[in-house]
């Protein structure tokens, strides 16, 4: 996915700041999905609305964990004088409530994505790095292009890497989904569903429908930067894996 414009040789080059911040947003990343995953094993329902646990209809569920539709109560001990009453007060969830390790972690990592985040938005604006390297040009962005981009990589016809930030139509229009769209997203569902956070900026829960509608999109949104990587992972092998990782380490 190269681009068609000439660059100056020393503009063709990752600068250091995007190599430091693209490695640390990505362990960042890959730590807060491990630490993702094993929170929502504990509870792989997803709701929409303000409000919803085990009581409640899910909007679905995820087949992930033991806990995926966990087949009722056991030594069930009512709440009410009600035999029938739905509440018990013991619960056959081995792994309930043993999570909170990967709580801490992924807020700790959470911090680090967002704060080194923080860092690239400036460093791409007041630099010029995204509007030379990853907004697409009026001129070259044109529906015929894109679908032909498109094509070619769905049946991997993929270019040989550059040292640099020569990007495609479609990379440069997948870059700024994810940077400017979907990273954003991910972030403010995850302090949506901090009731801290909602009490002092109560709009996040307007902005998302309540707070586990705030958590469904939050998962759909981290499920769609995880397939972003993998894509991005097989292309960074198919146009020379030597090469781009040089190119974004410590190669000139």
């Amino acid at each position: 996915m190269i681009s068609h414009h000439t660059l100056n040789p020393k503009n063709s080059r990752h600068k250091r700041w995007v190599k430091g911040t693209h490695w640390i947003i990505t362990v960042s990343f890959l730590v807060l999905a491990f630490s993702g995953y094993v929170i929502l094993k504990v509870h792989p329902r997803l709701y929409w609305g303000e409000a919803g646990n085990s009581l409640t209809p899910a909007l679905f569920e995820l087949p992930i964990s033991r806990n995926y539709q966990h087949g009722g109560w056991e030594n069930n001990t009512p709440f009410f004088d009600d035999t029938d009453s739905p509440v018990s007060m013991s619960r056959n969830f081995a792994m309930w409530n043993k999570n909170s390790w990967a709580r801490s972690l992924h807020f700790l990592a959470a911090w680090f994505l967002v704060l080194t985040g923080v860092v690239y938005l400036l460093a791409g604006i007041f630099t010029g790095h995204f509007r030379s390297h990853l907004w697409p040009r009026v001129s070259e962005f044109r529906l015929r292009l894109f679908w032909r981009d498109l094509i070619k990589h769905l049946r991997m016809q993929i270019p040989s890497a550059t040292n640099g930030p020569q990007y495609g139509l479609l990379q440069k229009c997948t870059y700024s989904v994810v940077i400017f769209f979907l990273l954003p997203v991910t972030v403010l569902t995850g302090l949506t569903m901090s009731p801290a956070v909602t009490a002092a900026y109560p709009f996040l829960l307007k902005m998302f429908f309540g707070a586990q509608s705030a958590r469904t999109i939050h998962f759909f949104a981290s499920a769609t930067l995880v397939l972003f990587l993998l894509v991005h992972v097989v292309m960074v092998i198919k146009s020379g894996f030597k090469k781009q990782i040089r190119a974004m380490t410590i190669g000139k």
